[in-house]
């Protein structure tokens, strides 16, 4: 995910639950962490591993 978008998003999350500055500040960095978890970069690394074939052994 774009960072850019991480931070909006995690912004707003963040605005939504946080009650006081340090507890505003928290959640936002959870959020953050949370997204930034979830991009698509590992995904596409497992799908480029070369599959070896395997010999029909008798």
């Amino acid at each position: 995910m774009n960072k850019f978008f991480r931070a909006i998003i995690a912004a707003w999350g963040a605005k939504k639950l946080g009650g006081g500055c340090l507890s505003t500040i928290i959640i936002f960095i959870v959020i953050y962490m949370l997204l930034g978890k979830c991009n698509n970069g590992t995904r596409a690394a497992h799908q480029n591993q070369q599959v070896k074939p395997v010999a029909a052994g008798r």
